[in-house]
């Protein structure tokens, strides 16, 4: 008699399927840390952009432009390894992930799209580009995405991790361009943020994805409220939490230090930082 009785889980989304060809062991660089926001000041933003526009403006929209802000003041957070040296990019691009229904399987299969040159963009043109891109996404009308993802459930269990870091190795380190086997040009970009807020979540710390050479990844929490001080009194207020984890190699305690002030300005001077709301519709 086995051990355990076990017995294969069949119809693996390709989330799945790539988060097995991912992880081999628990040894990694991985660096984690905590900031809370009062979250008053940005959601007010929100809301007031959202009556005078109509547009659905979120946390990640404006975590997406603030974030580039951060990497635009610190470009030495900016960065891959290569060869053991370190590398600063030229673009800020910041991904996010989107949950989507895999139709084979019906698990929930990540995606994610990447918002290029984020720095220079405004909050406004942030939330266009992020609709139009996750409708295609959502509708299987992204090309690219829909070939890596047919591609993948294809390939043998045995020979995901081999796939994935002969990948990383060919687009990263030696960077070589394979848009011409199907293999998107800087698909995830300079950080990734994800919003386990909207899945009820207060806190999670999301793991390093060695293949995507990406050195930061953040996690945003559920709003919720609690007892805060505003003028040295105790007062209810909404906060949110940001859960980061970060490559030791490339980031360190400086520049943690430097992205809490950065996002902790932008979050309580909305107006100031993402510019003035627009006019009423």
């Amino acid at each position: 008699m086995p051990h355990l009785q076990l017995q294969p889980k069949q119809n693996l989304s390709s989330f799945r399927r790539i988060a097995i060809g991912t992880w081999k062991t628990a040894y990694d660089p991985s660096v984690y840390g905590c900031l809370k926001l009062p979250a008053d000041p940005v959601l007010a933003y929100i809301d007031a952009f959202r009556e005078r526009t109509g547009r659905r403006l979120t946390l990640t929209h404006m975590l997406v432009r603030a974030t580039a802000a951060v990497l635009e003041e610190m470009p030495d957070a900016n960065a891959i390894l290569r060869f053991n040296r370190i590398y600063l990019r030229k673009d800020i691009g910041i991904f996010f992930q989107v949950a989507m229904e895999d139709e084979q399987s019906g698990e929930i299969d990540l995606s994610g799209v990447t918002i290029h040159g984020a720095n220079a963009k405004t909050v406004l043109e942030i939330l266009d580009e992020t609709e139009a891109r996750v409708a295609q996404v959502r509708a299987h009308k992204d090309k690219e995405l829909e070939q890596t993802r047919s591609t993948f459930k294809k390939i043998p269990f045995f020979l995901l991790n081999r796939v994935l870091n002969t990948i990383g190795l060919l687009t990263y380190t030696l960077n070589l361009d394979l848009r011409w086997a199907g293999i998107p040009r800087d698909p995830f970009g300079s950080v990734m943020i994800t919003n386990v807020g909207s899945l009820g979540l207060e806190e999670a710390y999301v793991p390093l994805v060695p293949y995507s050479r990406v050195p930061l990844l953040i996690a945003v929490g559920a709003v919720k409220e609690e007892p805060v001080v505003v003028d040295g009194a105790i007062t209810v207020g909404r906060t949110v939490s940001l859960f980061a984890t970060f490559d030791h190699r490339i980031l360190d305690g400086s520049h943690a230090a430097h992205m809490s002030r950065t996002i902790r300005a932008w979050f309580a001077d909305p107006e100031r930082y993402f510019g003035p709301l627009p006019d009423p519709a």
